[in-house]
């Protein structure tokens, strides 16, 4: 990082060198009132440059802090971002293709969750993505905590929408925080509920019948627990949520179909991620680890274990780092398979 004319410059190739670098510099860009400058963007990608779906995080947070912006068109690798004073309202933002609106999303709710008043957000796009935390997560995985934390988040889903297609569609109110809690979550607690949810559209009854006797005959699990749903889809699309409620954390997991995937195979990948997960004694997945980073970076701070640090949740955290001065402390509980991540002064004993 270094600063130029007050602008300060981010390399958007550090690290795992995707669209994260992006979207968490302008979160923090917009809370903050920072200028930035991000080059070189997504670099360690195949196609490096803005994608739709970055494209349209750059729009939603420009139009929420109105933001002076240079470099906004797909393919760009640079970008130019001066913030203003961020403003609350009712916003529709769409992707434009399949790509996740649940990241468009994370890009603008730090933001919403510091304005004077409540803001409405309807959301467009990429609902059930691989590579993204569907809405599902964002509803009973990651709302729960913000709530936790002194948020008020509802969101209700009107439209699925999976790729290629996309055009998924969704709400979401969100009332900004009067005081941030901390937060520490150190264990999941005992078991409450497992259930599975097979979703299709547009595609044969008989894959979601396959998948649900292969969650069955895997995860052993009652037949109650395991449902199939028809759902509403301007595209055909299929994936196996697994919703597993502890105590004190719920885990989502989730596994999308594809051409030349089979039912069997889409059902044995669910089931692979939650024995995985399980493996551990970490509550917090690894979707839900980049989620909760920002909140608690820029709220009274917190704790939570995690398993193995991806590149992604470490690139992440070198972000935060350059941007905000809040330190952050990673320490190992079992080898590297678990690890505690402790944000704020209070919890980042020296």
């Amino acid at each position: 990082m270094s600063k130029v004319d007050g602008i300060i410059e981010i390399d958007g190739g550090q690290g795992e060198g995707g669209g994260q670098v992006l979207r968490t510099t302008l979160s923090l860009s917009a809370c903050r009132g920072m200028p930035v400058h991000i080059r070189n963007i997504r670099q360690g990608r195949k196609t490096p440059g803005l994608m739709r779906q970055h494209l349209a995080c750059v729009k939603a947070i420009s139009e929420i802090c109105n933001a002076q912006v240079k470099g906004a068109a797909i393919g760009s690798t640079a970008l130019e971002f001066i913030p203003s004073s961020i403003k609350a309202g009712n916003y529709r933002f769409a992707v434009g293709s399949a790509g996740s609106s649940t990241l468009v999303f994370q890009t603008v709710l730090p933001a919403l969750l510091m304005a004077s008043q409540p803001s409405r957000l309807t959301l467009v796009g990429g609902t059930h993505n691989p590579l993204a935390p569907s809405f599902d997560g964002i509803q009973h995985a990651f709302l729960p905590i913000i709530r936790q934390l002194g948020g008020d988040c509802v969101a209700q889903l009107h439209r699925y929408g999976f790729y290629p297609v996309g055009a998924g569609e969704w709400t979401v109110t969100i009332k900004p925080l009067t005081s941030f809690h901390p937060f520490v979550l150190a264990t999941r607690g005992e078991l409450l509920n497992a259930q599975a949810r097979c979703l299709t559209a547009g595609i044969p009854g008989h894959v979601g019948v396959r998948e649900k006797d292969r969650l069955l005959r895997r995860l052993k699990w009652p037949d109650l627990s395991i449902g199939i749903s028809q759902v509403e889809s301007l595209g055909p699309g299929n994936s196996i949520i697994l919703q597993v409620d502890y105590e004190h954390v719920t885990e989502i997991i989730e596994s999308h179909g594809a051409l030349g995937v089979s039912a069997e195979k889409v059902a044995d990948n669910a089931v692979d991620l939650l024995r995985r997960y399980q493996s551990t004694v970490a509550p917090v997945g690894h979707y839900l680890a980049d989620q909760l980073l920002l909140p608690l970076c820029l709220g009274a701070g917190g704790s939570f274990v995690t398993g193995k640090l991806s590149e992604h949740c470490l690139t992440n955290i070198a972000i935060i780092r350059q941007l905000i001065d809040v330190p952050i402390k990673l320490e190992a509980l079992e080898s590297d398979k678990v690890w505690r991540i402790n944000v704020g002064e209070r919890y980042c004993p020296s």
